[in-house]
């Protein structure tokens, strides 16, 4: 981690946190609004320094976070936990979704592969 005054960019930031597998998917979300600094959109070359407040959104996970602490190699994920701290409610809501998922999974989860002669038979039935 990186000592105080320091400043990085958001993208890089976000790729060095793991909150995106590289450097060009942390980019291409800054740049598409799904991360916003203290409330507002920004550009990728955004600089952040410890302190600032990102909410991030990956499909359908939201995070909030403080920025802690910044590296700019991407590190091991225990070590990359250390530059941020969750909010207790993003941490709250972040677990209430994991619940409604765990107890209502997503319709045709279940299933796999091609379907059998007589599924196919009842689909085309169904669509005729």
């Amino acid at each position: 981690m990186s000592e105080d005054g320091a400043r990085q960019r958001i993208d890089k930031w976000l790729w060095a946190a793991r909150f995106f597998k590289t450097r060009s998917l942390a980019a291409a979300a800054v740049e598409g609004g799904k991360v916003k600094w203290n409330g507002q959109t920004v550009k990728p070359a955004r600089e952040l320094k410890p302190g600032d407040e990102l909410e991030i959104s990956a499909g359908e996970l939201c995070w909030t976070v403080i920025v802690r602490g910044l590296n700019g190699q991407r590190r091991p994920a225990p070590e990359a936990r250390l530059l941020y701290e969750e909010t207790a409610e993003s941490a709250a809501r972040r677990e209430q979704l994991e619940a409604i998922r765990r107890l209502a999974p997503m319709p045709g989860a279940g299933l796999k592969g091609r379907p059998t002669k007589k599924a196919g038979r009842l689909i085309r039935g169904f669509n005729e």
